[in-house]
Formats: structure tokens, sequence, C-alpha cells
């Protein structure tokens, strides 16, 4: 616990940005009735024996604003691509046609709308907490350096500081992610 700095945040910053990127990585999977191929990043499918992500082993486009086409670049893996998509939870139906598959989006109902919003605002709140408790635990360890005499009582004030402006940016931050994510949603 020696040597505390006030002034040296950096490692509460990087997992702010951890919380961030996780927090983008949770919205990017959130189908939002247009196609995205980063829906597929969950997807694996077995190739020789290991389990390897779909787009490792396929090309994927997006044709159309609500299509996918998955093209295999081995033919023999398109049924096996069909099979983990229809036991993901995205409830997709692929279209076969013999050389690649077609995933059609179907356009979300108002209510399905608003059901992903909370959605989102959750995974938002989520994140929020996640860099609030970074910032306890900075404070803690402020405090507990003052109780030992390393730094003083204005650098414990200053110390305070610091982390709050860092955990405004980075609330800021999510912010700004949920409300990009809710209107994407909403959008008719």
């Amino acid at each position: 616990m020696a040597d505390f700095n006030v002034n040296d945040t950096k490692e509460y910053e990087d997992r702010m940005q951890k919380s961030i990127d996780f927090l983008q990585d949770e919205l990017n999977n959130i189908r939002a009735g247009r196609a995205n191929p980063r829906v597929l990043d969950q997807i694996t499918v077995d190739y020789y024996g290991v389990a390897t992500p779909l787009n490792q082993v396929a090309s994927i486009t997006v044709p159309e604003p609500r299509q996918l086409l998955i093209q295999p670049w081995d033919k023999t893996l398109l049924e096996e691509i069909e099979k983990a998509i229809l036991n993901s939870d995205l409830s997709l139906n692929p279209n076969n046609d013999g050389a690649a598959l077609r995933l059609h989006f179907p356009t979300l109902t108002e209510e399905r709308r608003r059901d992903l919003t909370k959605q989102v605002d959750k995974l938002g709140e989520e994140a929020k907490i996640s860099i609030r408790n970074l910032r306890r635990e900075y404070l803690d360890r402020a405090k507990k350096a003052e109780k030992s005499s390393e730094i003083s009582e204005d650098e414990l004030r200053l110390a305070e500081e610091n982390i709050q402006k860092l955990t405004d940016k980075y609330t800021e931050k999510v912010d700004e992610k949920v409300n990009s994510k809710s209107e994407e949603l909403m959008e008719i």
C-alpha cells in the first residue's frame, strides 16, 4: 500500500475503460432489427474438432439493411453453421441456398423495442455501478494512505477530486453509449 500517489489514477482509468469496452460488447449483441455482423460474434462452429468463431470460417456481409449473408470458405461447414445459428439465442432462421446462408432480421414490434431499451438501460446501470465501485476502491486506498500519514489531508482532497472527475467522465461515456443504442432501437 506504500507510495500512494494522488495524481496516479492510470490503473483505475484503465479499469473504467474496460467497463466501457464490456458495455459496448454487450450492446453490440443486442439485435436492433437492423443487420449487424457483430450479433454473430458469440457463435462458434465445430471445425475439424475445434470450436471456431464463425467469422474465422466464413465471410459475413450485409447485402441489405435487414439481411446478413454468410458464405463459408469450406462449403461442408454450411450445415454446421446453420445448426449453430439455430441453437443460439438469436431467434433467427437461416435460409440455406446450398452455397450460403441468409439471415433476415424482422422489424421489431414496439413492445420488443421497449423491452430491449430496458435491457440497454440495465446494462448501462451495471457499467455505472462497476465504475462507482472502482471510485470507492480508490478512495478507500487514499483514506488508508492518509490515515497512515503517507499523504496529507490536502492530498486526500485532491485524490477525491481526481477520481471524481474520472468517474464523471466515464459515467458520461456510459450515458452516451446507452442513449445511442436506445435511439437505434427506437428507430423505425
